[in-house]
């Protein structure tokens, strides 16, 4: 067994890198995706300018903040003592889920369509545990907690996206006087936008860096800066210089406008907040597999990272995003219901708040499904007929297909892999 790590360890390594890379890239070509597509589909920025912030902004939230140390099993989906005498399937299990999940994220991405990468990895690795050694070693409470989570996450955010929305209408633009309101309330968008999001990132960020706060810290924080940028906001409404007896349509327009900045804003938020959370999916695998392979076959709780694991996984999101993440982009801002930067603006703000309510209660989510659930609450909120359908039916199923397709190509790679090397 420990002849096998010391036979073929460099290679189990590169392979493993290899596979890492490409998960990385699904993440990439997908989730980023999700998070810039309200962006783009409202026309508050392009595709190019899309892809240039999410790179700044994805690289330093993976970098930056991907975590000195990354759990060896990721979400505690599997118990790793029942490999402990069987070290090696744990690195193979952890390359073949690596494939299975990468390989899944690029034809969901080929085919536009917005799925989990979280989930992705989940049910590979889940299905070689289930056949490597048992189906006693998945914790099935967790998987429950997943599948329960496709309907939860969505309902929770697609509410509050359709009160954000509701809201707006009411006070900004069903009024005589869109503008006017408009610089009257936006800053009040702005505080919480700012609120909101600087918990993101504190939270899902800022933890990895070694910058630790207390709960009560946090939101003391949060507060402050919501304040901060509320005060900076209506400083900057109050010169914009509108016709202010321009007609409603030109008001409109100029209403948009500011919620197109807010949007700017909130999706580099997002895109730190999630190159650091989501790389792990890409990382941690790959991190799993080095620290066993380089101890010999010691299974530790925590894997400490090796320095190049970390850039791997950034530039692979990068790369995915850059090269294939346009398909998905135009399924979340265009294909699903029509979207102006104030509908974007409540569909973002919705899913991050979704982010922080769950990060607070331990609700397994996915930023996918929170901000596909946020999009339909916009678009519910103008009536049913202003929603594809069709579109709407074709995500649903890829959702739940992502955790059977990346289990069922997991154990095929599995075995491939086990007879390749044996043990």
């Amino acid at each position: 067994m420990v002849d096998i790590f010391v036979t073929y360890g460099p290679w189990l390594i590169a392979i493993a890198a290899a596979f890492g890379f490409l998960m990385a890239w699904g993440i990439g070509a997908n989730d980023v995706a999700n998070a810039m597509g309200t962006s783009v589909g409202s026309n508050a920025i392009t595709i190019k300018q899309a892809i240039i912030i999410a790179m700044i902004f994805e690289f330093a939230g993976a970098y930056l903040a991907g975590g000195e140390v990354t759990s060896t099993i990721r979400n505690g989906i599997i118990d790793a003592g029942y490999f402990t005498e069987v070290p090696h399937l744990l690195v193979y299990g952890m390359i073949a889920a690596l494939l299975a999940a990468g390989i899944w994220l690029v034809v969901a991405s080929a085919l536009g369509w917005p799925v989990s990468t979280t989930h992705s990895i989940v049910g590979a690795i889940i299905g070689f545990a289930a056949v490597g050694v048992g189906s006693e070693a998945v914790a099935w409470g967790k998987v429950t907690g997943i599948v329960g989570s496709w309907i939860v996450t969505p309902a929770i955010s697609g509410f509050i996206a359709f009160l954000i929305f509701q809201s707006a209408q009411k006070l900004i633009f069903n009024t005589d006087n869109p503008l006017e309101n408009a610089k009257r309330y936006v800053p009040f968008y702005m505080a919480l936008a700012g609120f909101v999001m600087s918990l993101v990132t504190i939270k899902k960020g800022l933890k990895h860096v070694g910058l630790h706060f207390s709960a009560l810290e946090a939101y003391a924080l949060a507060i402050a800066i919501g304040i901060a940028v509320a005060i900076v906001g209506k400083m900057f409404i109050g010169r914009l210089k509108m016709a202010e007896k321009a007609d409603r349509h030109t008001q409109f327009a100029n209403v948009e406008k500011v919620f197109a900045v807010l949007m700017v804003v909130s999706a580099c938020c997002m895109a730190f907040a999630h190159g650091s959370n989501d790389v792990a999916n890409a990382i941690g695998p790959l991190a799993a597999v080095v620290s066993v392979v380089n101890s010999g076959g010691e299974i530790a709780a925590k894997s400490a990272l090796v320095w190049w694991i970390l850039p791997l996984g950034a530039f692979g999101i990068v790369f995915g995003l850059a090269i294939f993440g346009k398909r998905v982009m135009q399924t979340i801002g265009k294909n699903i219901t029509h979207l102006t930067p104030s509908r974007g603006f409540a569909a973002e703000l919705a899913a991050a708040s979704t982010v922080v309510i769950a990060s607070g209660t331990g609700l397994p989510i996915s930023t996918t499904q929170t901000l596909v659930g946020a999009v339909l609450g916009v678009g519910m909120a103008r009536g049913i007929a202003a929603i594809n359908i069709g579109v709407v039916r074709n995500i649903v199923v890829s959702w739940v297909v992502t955790l059977p397709a990346g289990a069922g190509l997991s154990i095929i790679f599995f075995y491939v892999i086990w007879g390749v090397f044996g043990g």
